[in-house]
C-alpha cells in the first residue's frame, strides 16, 4: 500500500479529475484497477506454482517464460524502478518547493530548486537502503502512520465549513451542484483520456514491491497473493473516496482572491457564481487556484494542512524508498544468473542480507539523472510505458504456463484463469500504444533487441523448466503427429541423417559433414553402438552418454545422440536403423566412416562392417561412406591429451592446481601440439597432427576449389542432391560444382549436352560437365598388380587344386575371395581400379570427391573382395564421399 500510495495521491489526484472529470477520473482509476488487479491474480498464480526467490518481477517472468523473455524484461523493470525513485523524489521535490514559494524562501528558481531538494532527498534514501532492510522496514512504518493521519485528514477537512480564504481557492465544502459541473471531462494543454490515464497510471503500479522483495518474505506463497490483492482493493477504494470527495467540493479554476458578487450583478463562468464568487477572470488569464491549476489542493482542503503536506512528504519518501530497495533486488538477481557478460560484479552482496551496493549506486546514478528533468508530468508517462511492458509479460507468463499445459503448472492459488490472463496481456499492450504510440514501439524495439541478443547471442546455459520448453515440446509432439498423416512426395524428400560416428567426437569430421547435409534441411542422429553388457557398463554407459552429449552441444551440432548397448556392432546397428527416429522424423540416409584398418582386424569386424551397408539397403536407406586419407579417429590422441594434462597440472601450478586460464590454454596446446608427447616418435607426432587437422576439416571454410561429383549410376539422384545441398554451405559457398559422367566414344557432345538438360531441368545449377569416353578401359599394370597385393592375404587360391580339395578349402574358409569369385566380377573390380586412376587424374585438386558408392550383391560378393573394392576406389585421393541411394527418386522436374 505504501508503494501503491504515492506522489500522486496527494498532488496530482486533483489534477486528474480536474481534467478528465469525475466521469472519466473514475474510469481511469478503475481501468488502472482493472490492469492490477488482472496482473495480480496471474502474478500470484506464477507465485504459488514453487519457491519464490528474490527478484520480482524478472524471477517470475524468467522462471516461467525463460531466460529470452526474463532477460530483456529485467533490465527495462529494473530501469523502470530506477526512474520511478526519480518520479517519487520529484514529487517531494515539487511539495517542498511550493513551501518555499509560499514563505518567498526560494534558493534559486522553481526548476533548480526541485533539482537540488531532490539530489539531496536521494542521497538521505540511499543511505537509508545501504543501511538494510531493518531500518527501510523501520522507517516505512513511520511513513505508514502519518500517511493514513493524512488520508483521514482529507475526509475530516471536507466537512469542515470553508473559510472565505478557502472559498477564494475555490473550495465550498459538498455541493452537487460542484459534483455536477467537475462530472464532465475539460481537457486542456493538449491532454487527453489516456495523456491523463498516463500520468496517473504510476500511482498503480506497486503491485509489485512485494514480489520484488520476495526472497525476504517468510511464506512468499501465502503472503504475495493475499497482501497484494488486498492493497490493490484499498488503495483503489482510496483513490475514489479522496478523488470523489474534492470533485464535489472544489471548482476547477479560482483567483484565490475574495472576487464577490455584488447586488445585482451577474455571472455564469462556474457554480462558484452560487455561492457569491466571481472567477470569470479565469476564462481568459490562468488563475492559480482550483483544481486544474493548484497541485497543493488537497492541502488546502483538508482540516490541518501540514499533515497533508507532511502525509505527501510520507507517500512519496515511502514510495521512493521502495522502489530503490526494488530495483538493485531485480538487477542483483538478473547479474547473478549472467544473462548479460560484463555486469558480475551487480551480483555481489554485501553484509547479512547480502545487499546489493553497487545496484544501489547504479539506481542511485539514474535516479539523478532523471531527477535533473524536473518535471513530473514527462516523467511519469516513460514510467507507464516500463511497467505496462512488464505487467503484459507477467500475465503473458501466466496464459503461456497454463496453455502448455505441463505437468508442473500447479499453482496453490486457484482464483485465476488463463484467458483472463491474456486479456490483461493484450490490454496493458493496447493502453501502451493508445498512450503513446511511438515510446510504446520503442519500448518493445528495445525488449525484441534484448530478446534476441539473449536468444540468439548470449544463449545462457541455463535450464529452469519454463513453459517455453513446455510448449515446444507439445508443439514438436502435434508437428510429428501431423507429418505422420502425411505421404512421403519427392519434392518434400529431406537428407535425414543417421551418423554411426562409434563415439562423435572421436569422429568429429563424419558428425560436422552430417551437419552440414542436414542442417536446416533435415534430422540428424548420432548413433553409438556400444558392445559389451550394459548391467556390467552401467556407469560407463551414462557417463559415455554424458561426455558425447556435452560434446555434441559444446560444438553446436544440431544433432541427437542415441546410444544402443550390444555384444555385437552389427546387431546394434541394426537396431538403431530400425529404432531411430519418430514417425517421418526418422534418417533415410546411413553415413559412415571408411574402416581403414579393415586388413588387420579380425575377420567377424569387417564381416559386421560390410553386413551394416546390407541392413541399410535392406530398410531403404540411402548410403554415404566418408573417407579421408589421415582417417576419422582420433580417440586415442584425446585420451592421450587427457593423461598429458592430469601430468601437466601439477608442473605447471607448482601443485596447486590448475588456473582457468592457464587449463585453457593447456588444451589448446594439447590440441593442436600433439607432438608434445614425448612417448611418440616423429611418425606418431606427424600422424597425429594430420589426423588433428582432418578431424577440423569440416568446421571452416573450405576456401574456393571445386567438388567433383561422379555420377555413375541413377540411383535416384541423391548422388546429385547432396553435392548440391553442400553447396548452399557458407562452408562451400566458394566451391564449384563438376560433374564427370561416363560417356560413349563418337557422341561425348551429345551426352554431354543431354546431362545438361538434365541437371537444368532438376534446376541444379553447374557448367562444367565432363564426359568420360574411356571409363571402361583396362587398368593400368601397376594399379592391378596394387591390387592384386592387397587382396593377397584374403585370397583362396584355390585354381591350383583338385576339385574335392577346392571345395574343402571353400567350406574351411568361406569368408576368403575364391578364383571363382574374382573371376565373375573381374569387370567390376577393374571398373573401381580405373576409376581410381581417373580421379587421381582428374580430381586430385578437388576440395571433395564424390563418387558413386558400388553395392555388395549380398550372398555373391565376399566381404574382403567388397572392402578391396572401397579401399582401391578411394585410396591416395581428398576427402572422398561415396554415395549410392535407395533407388528412389528424390529429384523431380516438377513443380
Amino acid at each position: 500500500m505504501l508503494n501503491i500510495w504515492g506522489v500522486m495521491l496527494f498532488i496530482r489526484l486533483s489534477w486528474v479529475f480536474g481534467q478528465a472529470g469525475a466521469g472519466l477520473g473514475c474510469g481511469i482509476i478503475l481501468l488502472s484497477m482493472v490492469v492490477t488487479i488482472i496482473t495480480c491474480l496471474s502474478m500470484s498464480a506464477i507465485c504459488t506454482n514453487g519457491v519464490v526467490r528474490g527478484g520480482g518481477a524478472y524471477y517470475l517472468i524468467s522462471r516461467s517464460l525463460g531466460p529470452e523473455f526474463g532477460g530483456s524484461i529485467g533490465l527495462i523493470f529494473a530501469f523502470a524502478n530506477a526512474v520511478a525513485v526519480a518520479m517519487y523524489v520529484v514529487g517531494f521535490a515539487e511539495t517542498v518547493r511550493d513551501l518555499l514559494v509560499d514563505y518567498d524562501a526560494l534558493m534559486v528558481d522553481e526548476v533548480n530548486d526541485i533539482r537540488i531538494i531532490g539530489c539531496i532527498t536521494v542521497v538521505a534514501l540511499l543511505l537509508i537502503s545501504v543501511a538494510g532492510m531493518e531500518w527501510e522496514a523501520k522507517a516505512q512504518l513511520v511513513l505508514l502512520v502519518i500517511l493514513l493521519v493524512a488520508i483521514v485528514n482529507v475526509f475530516v477537512g471536507t466537512f469542515i465549513p470553508a473559510t472565505p480564504s478557502k472559498q477564494s481557492q475555490g473550495f465550498f465544502n459538498y455541493h452537487l451542484s460542484i459534483l455536477k459541473e467537475n462530472f464532465m471531462p475539460d481537457f486542456r494543454d493538449n491532454e487527453n483520456f489516456f495523456s491523463v490515464f498516463a500520468i496517473f497510471f504510476p500511482a498503480a503500479t506497486g503491485i509489485l514491491a512485494g514480489a520484488n522483495i520476495s526472497g525476504d518474505l517468510r511464506d512468499a506463497n501465502e503472503a504475495l497473493p493475499k497482501g497484494t490483492l488486498l492493497a490493490i482493493i484499498i488503495t483503489g477504494i482510496t483513490y475514489l473516496g479522496v478523488a470523489l470527495c474534492v470533485a464535489a467540493t472544489t471548482v476547477r479554476d479560482a483567483t484565490g482572491f475574495n472576487v464577490t458578487l455584488g447586488p445585482g450583478e451577474f455571472c455564469n463562468f462556474s457554480t462558484a457564481c452560487e455561492f457569491g464568487y466571481d472567477f470569470s477572470v479565469c476564462a481568459t488569464t490562468k488563475c492559480k487556484y482550483g483544481l486544474m491549476n493548484n497541485f497543493q489542493v488537497m492541502t488546502m482542503v483538508s482540516g490541518f494542512g501540514p499533515l497533508i503536506i507532511a502525509g505527501t512528504f510520507s507517500a512519496t519518501l515511502s514510495s521512493a524508498l521502495a522502489s530503490l530497495v526494488s530495483a538493485p533486488k531485480v538487477f542483483q538477481a538478473l547479474c547473478k544468473d549472467k544473462i548479460y557478460p560484463g555486469l558480475g560484479m551487480f551480483a555481489k552482496g554485501y553484509g547479512k542480507n547480502n545487499e546489493p551496493i553497487p545496484g544501489y549506486v547504479l539506481t542511485f546514478i539514474i535516479s539523478v539523472a532523471f531527477i535533473i528533468i524536473a518535471e513530473l508530468n514527462v516523467i511519469a508517462p516513460i514510467i507507464s510505458n516500463f511497467f505496462l511492458a512488464s505487467y503484459a509479460l507477467i500475465n503473458f507468463s501466466c496464459f503461456h504456463a497454463s496453455i502448455a499445459k505441463s505437468p508442473g503448472w500447479r499453482p496453490a492459488y486457484k482464483y485465476y484463469n488463463m484467458w483472463l490472463s491474456l486479456f490483461g496481456a493484450v490490454l496493458c499492450c493496447a493502453v501502451m500504444f493508445v498512450i503513446n504510440w511511438w515510446a510504446a514501439l520503442l519500448t518493445y524495439g528495445i525488449e525484441i533487441i534484448l530478446f534476441i541478443y539473449v536468444t540468439y547471442i548470449r544463449k545462457p546455459d541455463v535450464n529452469w523448466g519454463s513453459s517455453t520448453q513446455a510448449v515446444q515440446f507439445v508443439s514438436a509432439v502435434n508437428g510429428a503427429l501431423s507429418l505422420a498423416g502425411v505421404d512421403d512426395h519427392v519434392k518434400n524428400f529431406r537428407p535425414q541423417c543417421l551418423v554411426m560416428t562409434g563415439s562423435p567426437m572421436h569422429r568429429p569430421s563424419l558428425l560436422a559433414i552430417a551437419h552440414c547435409l542436414s542442417k536446416n534441411f533435415g534430422l540428424c542422429v548420432a548413433g553409438e553402438v556400444f558392445k559389451g553388457s550394459r548391467v556390467d557398463n552401467l556407469e560407463e554407459i551414462n557417463s559415455t552418454i554424458e561426455r558425447n552429449l556435452g560434446w555434441i552441444k559444446k560444438k553446436k551440432r544440431k544433432a541427437f545422440y542415441n546410444l544402443v548397448v550390444d555384444n555385437n556392432f552389427r546387431a546394434g546397428a541394426a537396431t538403431l536403423l530400425q529404432a531411430a527416429g519418430l514417425g517421418r522424423l526418422k534418417p533415410n540416409t546411413l553415413i559412415m566412416g571408411f574402416k581403414s584398418d579393415w586388413k588387420t582386424v579380425d575377420r567377424q569386424d569387417v564381416n559386421n562392417y560390410v553386413g551394416v551397408f546390407h541392413d541399410s539397403f535392406d530398410l531403404e536407406y540411402g548410403n554415404v561412406l566418408l573417407r579421408i586419407a589421415p582417417g576419422l579417429d582420433i580417440s586415442h590422441i584425446l585420451m592421450g591429451n587427457e593423461g598429458m594434462q592430469q601430468q601437466a597440472e601439477p608442473i605447471q601450478n607448482g601443485g596447486r592446481g590448475i588456473s582457468k586460464k592457464s587449463k585453457k590454454s593447456s588444451d589448446q596446446v594439447l590440441t593442436t601440439r600433439v607432438s608434445l608427447n614425448v612417448t611418440q616418435s616423429p611418425e606418431d607426432a606427424k600422424k597425429n597432427q594430420e589426423l588433428m587437422a582432418a578431424s577440423k576439416m569440416f568446421t571452416g571454410k573450405m576456401g574456393k576449389g571445386t567438388i567433383d561429383v561422379w555420377w555413375l549410376f541413377d540411383d535416384g539422384g541423391l548422388t546429385l542432391l547432396l553435392p548440391y545441398i553442400l553447396t548452399t554451405r557458407k562452408k562451400f559457398k566458394d566451391c564449384k560444382l563438376r560433374i564427370f559422367i561416363a560417356g560413349l566414344p563418337g557422341r561425348l557432345q551429345q551426352d554431354k549436352e543431354e546431362m545438361e538438360m538434365l541437371l537444368k531441368k532438376f534446376r541444379i545449377m553447374c557448367t562444367d560437365i565432363h564426359v568420360i569416353p574411356d571409363m571402361n578401359a583396362t587398368p593400368e599394370s601397376t594399379s592391378l598388380k596394387a591390387f592384386d597385393d592387397m587382396i593377397a592375404p584374403f585370397r583362396l587360391n584355390e585354381g591350383n587344386t583338385g576339385s574335392a580339395q577346392a571345395e574343402a578349402m571353400r567350406k574351411e574358409n568361406p569368408w576368403k575371395i575364391s578364383d571363382t569369385e574374382l573371376e565373375s566380377f573381374r569387370e567390376k573390380t577393374n571398373l573401381q581400379i580405373r576409376l581410381n586412376e581417373l580421379l587421381q587424374e582428374k580430381s586430385k585438386t578437388a576440395k571433395l570427391i564424390i563418387v558413386s558408392l558400388p553395392i555388395a550383391r549380398k550372398g555373391s560378393i565376399s566381404d574382403y573382395l567388397y572392402m578391396a573394392w572401397l579401399d582401391i576406389l578411394s585410396k591416395n585421393l581428398p576427402p572422398t564421399l561415396l554415395i549410392r541411394g535407395n533407388h528412389k527418386s528424390v529429384l523431380t522436374f516438377y513443380s
